[in-house]
């Protein structure tokens, strides 16, 4: 037998669809409609409205995948019908039901009237209000995307661009007409849809449960299903005290914020993002016309920058709504980059862009990180954040943990070297939130603070393309402003919410501090997928550190460089958005990525060789060295093996090779003075000696291997690796090619080849050099395989609860076991240029040029190297990739593998000088031997050198401690320092520091990060 309540909710359910929704427009009158089919890629309005169009039908089918259809609109509007009540209404082919997704996933629209865009279309926004109309003729236009359902019913082969997709429709128009709003019924169905959704979240021994099922029984009684229209007025009524039961004075209180999470490209390619900012950016600002309590906050000003340059008019109405403050500039980057992949370097250049380019089009700048959906945060944000201008942050992707729950909702988060930022994790759990009575009280009951806080953020409206909030989710928020089941709500923006925090805690509420990462239990994957693109934001971030540099030494730098670098730096920022560089996109995306990549590091070439030579160097071969610091290394020039020097930034003397250091080989052995290395006949690494120090890297039995694995993780492909996903793999098998490269005192390479899977074959290269401590693998990767994932073991006889692994701006420690469920949940973690096990006298490094997913619990370090991921690139990976892996033995501390790093990750420079030097007198280069920068301590490493951005001619130069230790630490020139002053990431002077016979001075706390602006005399 049904409990009598279950019915009365099933009938209210059924009624509010099947009996109300109906009769939501009193009238309606069909549109004529045209059509014109975009022959390729999406066209201007004024371009479209030019075209010849032809009658176009309702229930016609129109838009092959990512193709574009203007529709010309044309209606008659009756005299009796103007006023705030007409609407079109727009069905563009919206699925819906088991398998396709909703708003922002599909088919979407753009309404011009009067060569403006109005507002977008979506499956969830299809009324667009027309209270400015006349009567007489109507003419608009909708430009039609018809973007695909990339999912189990739409996979094409490959998912590339438009034009490689199926030519066939895949949406036919369902409705186009002009309809007049009965606002009773509209009214009627938003007080019952919030009264119903309280209702439910309540606990089913509340009374005020009860009460409401009775009310909402007694508002159906109510209407007359054949007058529907008649009767929802007196139906209201019987709603009405219900809706005025004020909220428990217990209750929390949310900030309500607007807002519309767009990637800047995922499932769909850069180009479409521009249409669905543009089409929610429209929305957004109509909205605020009838609801002036409205605000919307956005992030990533590329997105903003779009509006400007493809969309003037929408730009200037969203300058009109940032100056009246409902249109609300957050998160201060360039874009919501990922914050494991990029550099240190380059998340400060998304705060310096973005947070210039809302100081300079809205005169705003933003005291928030805005990152909802970003996958993990290292520990070294938080100083970043605060260098960039931003004391707070709001995430919210760590409520998606697996294996544990964090334990706060808000909270100081204090990073590697002290610096705290004011976090929020909002409750709700959601960056898309629909403002339903469900979602409010779950805010409250998730919510993990209350011992201290009552206030909550609650980020609404749908994302991707969706539209943003609606005006439903508006009409729910008024009614659950103060109202009995749910935390009290006020719409806002996340200023407001901060403010009422920042209260709080001034009050004495004692606010919780995490200190540390903020490990993300998901999307482990997102280290390794797509290794092209993440190789080709590794060179361009070295190749913009270079430019720089080069262009800095040689004095003034001119306005046209300085314009085109900073335009080269936003190409790079732009693919280090969080579904990009992360390798979760289609493959149409990453194909755009890598040509970006190729395109911004052939420029840069070019720039750096301009740069050089200005420099007027000596004649003849001349080594440019734009690393953190000096070094000797062996290089081939000119057919011939040459020991070189290269002072531009640090200091190190000249060696000279001994009879000790060059290398002498065996068939199966290789060694140095450093060094000794032994594999088998099968070319396996057996054995690796640190001769200076008498110890043997490998365990006894455990060789170096690559290992290839099942890789198909339980939810989403591309993102996610699984724990047990190493445990089924096995060593690459089968005959091997073992050959001698070269063997000479300078350099011995030995290549071993394997063939496995389905076609792949793998070529490393075992090299060491003279006056070398590191055996370099290098990795010729042909990739064929899918669901598969290839990775490097190298087990190390080195006894060490944790391992220090490269972050930006410095080392985080993580577990090399699995002994509690926080420590069992990193099974795959992320390192930029090493990994380093260390006992307190002796470690051994893993460092890289280009990989960043690393595992620690196999006694050893594992290097993640390539996947296979089908969804949502099928061919993601496929084809061929070059890597290098070294493994470095050293004594206490980490300066010689920071050393190592460096010079793995930024080679060394050989130019041919033409013999001027009368240019550049005092450079630090023109023959002097003098480094440009020079500073003396092993521990503190730079991240950019570069003349300031005010055309001042100041020199500014970032460094940072990278170990953990207080530093004190000198910083020279080649010309002496006259004034130096400490500035943020903005490069804005700060506090001066003192400066003796030209030379400055200053000691930096554990992992300090600090930009210098210097002027010399």
């Amino acid at each position: 037998m049904h409990d009598d309540r279950t019915i009365v909710e099933n009938r209210i359910e059924r009624e509010l669809w099947q009996r109300l929704l109906p009769h939501l427009h009193d009238a309606a009158l069909p549109i004529t409609v045209e059509a014109w089919h975009a022959p390729g890629e999406p066209v201007t309005h004024d371009h479209a409205v030019a075209q010849e169009y032809a009658p176009f039908a309702v229930g016609q089918q129109w838009g092959r995948p990512w193709g574009t259809t203007w529709f010309r609109c044309t209606a008659d509007v009756p005299a009796d019908w103007v006023g705030p009540q007409l609407e079109l209404v727009l069905d563009l082919g919206f699925q819906s039901g088991r398998g396709f997704s909703g708003a922002g996933f599909q088919a979407e629209g753009l309404v011009w009237l009067d060569g403006a865009p109005v507002q977008g279309v979506h499956p969830r926004r299809t009324s667009v209000p027309l209270p400015e109309a006349r009567a007489g003729r109507l003419v608009f236009y909708v430009e039609g995307a018809a973007n695909p359902v990339i999912g189990p019913g739409f996979q094409p082969t490959p998912m590339g661009a438009w034009d490689t997709a199926p030519d066939r429709p895949i949406y036919r128009l369902k409705r186009a007409e002009l309809a007049l709003r009965n606002d009773d019924v509209y009214h009627l169905l938003l007080d019952v849809e919030v009264l119903q959704g309280v209702m439910r979240a309540l606990d089913l021994h509340d009374p005020r449960r009860a009460h409401l099922l009775r009310t909402l029984e007694r508002a159906f009684n109510t209407v007359d299903v054949r007058d529907v229209a008649g009767t929802a007025a007196a139906a209201r009524e019987v709603l009405a005290p219900a809706l005025a039961t004020p909220a428990r004075s217990s209750a929390m209180h949310v900030v309500g914020v607007g807002h519309a999470h767009i990637d800047s490209a995922w499932l769909w390619p850069l180009r479409e993002t521009v249409r669905k900012c543009a089409r929610t950016f429209a929305s957004a600002t109509r909205l605020m016309d009838d609801q002036p309590d409205y605000h919307f906050v956005c992030s990533q000003a590329v997105q903003y920058h779009w509006m400007e340059e493809h969309y003037p008019a929408l730009f200037e109405r969203i300058r009109e709504r940032v100056a009246r403050g409902q249109f609300v500039p957050v998160g201060g980057m360039w874009v919501e980059a990922d914050m494991n992949l990029p550099s240190g370097e380059s998340i400060v250049r998304q705060l310096v862009h973005g947070q210039r380019y809302f100081e300079s089009r809205f005169g705003i700048r933003c005291r928030e990180v805005w990152i909802p959906d970003v996958f993990g945060y290292p520990a070294s944000l938080p100083q970043i954040f605060a260098a960039g201008g931003c004391e707070r942050f709001i995430t919210q992707k760590l409520s998606w943990n697996k294996q544990n729950r964090f334990p706060h909702n808000t909270f100081w988060w204090e990073g590697l070297d002290g610096t705290r930022v004011l976090t929020h994790f909002p409750p709700v759990d959601t960056y898309n939130a629909e403002v339903v009575g469900e979602e409010m009280a779950y805010s409250q009951s998730n919510f993990q603070d209350h011992g201290w806080s009552g206030v909550a953020l609650m980020p609404y409206g749908y994302g991707n393309g969706g539209g943003g909030p609606t005006r439903e989710m508006v009409e729910r928020a008024h009614r659950m402003g103060d109202l009995d089941g749910v935390p009290s709500l006020e719409l806002g923006s996340s200023d407001r919410f901060f403010e009422l925090l920042e209260a709080e805690i001034a009050g004495g509420a004692p606010a919780p501090v995490w200190r540390g990462e903020l490990y993300f239990e998901m999307h482990r994957g997102t280290l390794t997928s797509q290794l092209g693109t993440k190789l080709g934001n590794r060179r361009c971030e070295r190749l913009l550190r270079e430019a720089e540099l080069w262009w800095a030494v040689g004095g003034a730098v001119p306005a046209d460089v300085v314009g085109e670098l900073d335009e080269l730096w936003r190409d790079v920022l732009l693919q280090q958005f969080h579904d990009i560089l992360p390798g979760s996109s289609i493959a149409w995306v990453h194909a755009d990525a890598e040509a970006a990549f190729t395109r911004v590091a052939a420029r840069l070439e070019q720039l750096i060789a301009a740069a050089v030579e200005r420099l007027g160097l000596p004649a003849g071969p001349t080594v440019l060295n734009a690393a953190t610091r000096a070094r000797t290394e062996v290089i081939d020039h000119g057919g011939q093996p040459v020991l070189v020097h290269a002072p531009a930034c640090g200091h190190a003397p000249l060696v000279a090779l001994t009879s000790d250091d060059t290398v002498t080989t065996t068939e199966h052995t290789m060694a140095n003075g450093a060094l000794c290395v032994h594999w088998d006949l099968d070319g396996t690494i057996t054995s690796i000696i640190d001769v200076r120090r008498g110890r043997e890297l490998l365990p006894a039995g455990r060789p170096i291997t690559f290992e290839l694995a099942p890789d198909q993780p339980v939810e989403y492909d591309a993102w996610d690796l699984e724990s047990w996903t190493r445990g089924l793999g096995a060593p690459l098998a089968g005959d091997a090619t073992v050959e001698w490269v070269r063997r000479d005192p300078l350099v011995a390479e030995v290549r071993v080849t394997r063939r496995f899977g389905t076609g792949s074959t793998l070529a490393a290269t075992y090299r060491l050099a003279a006056e070398s401590d590191r055996l370099d693998i290098g990795i010729d990767i042909d990739w064929h395989e899918h669901e598969r994932l290839l990775s490097l073991m190298v087990p190390l006889d080195v006894r060490a609860d944790t391992a220090a692994c490269d972050i930006q701006f410095g080392v985080v420690q993580r577990p090399t076991h699995a002994s509690s469920p926080w420590d069992a949940a990193k099974f795959e973690v992320c390192a930029h240029r090493f990994v380093d096990l260390a006992e307190p006298s002796f470690g051994v490094a893993v460092v890289n040029d280009g990989r960043f997913g690393h595992s620690l619990f196999d006694g050893g370090v594992r290097v993640s190297l390539v996947r296979g991921a089908r969804y949502p690139d099928p061919e993601a990976d496929q084809g061929r990739h070059q890597v290098t892996i070294g493994i470095l033995p050293h004594g206490p501390g980490l300066h010689e593998v920071l050393a190592a790093a460096e010079a793995m990750n930024v080679p060394l420079r050989v130019v041919a000088g033409a013999g001027d030097t009368s240019d550049v007198a005092g450079s630090g280069l023109a023959g002097s031997g003098v480094p440009f920068v020079e500073i003396d301590h092993p521990g503190v490493q730079l991240s950019a050198v570069k003349r300031a951005d005010d055309g001042s001619g100041d020199l500014v130069v970032r460094l940072y401690e990278s170990c953990g230790d207080r530093s004190p630490v000198t910083v020279r020139l080649a010309q002496p320092v006259k004034a130096a002053q400490r500035a943020n990431a903005l490069e804005e002077p700060g506090e001066g520091l003192d400066v003796a016979d030209g030379i400055v001075v200053l000691t930096l706390r554990p992992f300090e990060l600090v930009t210098l602006r210097l002027t010399a005399r």
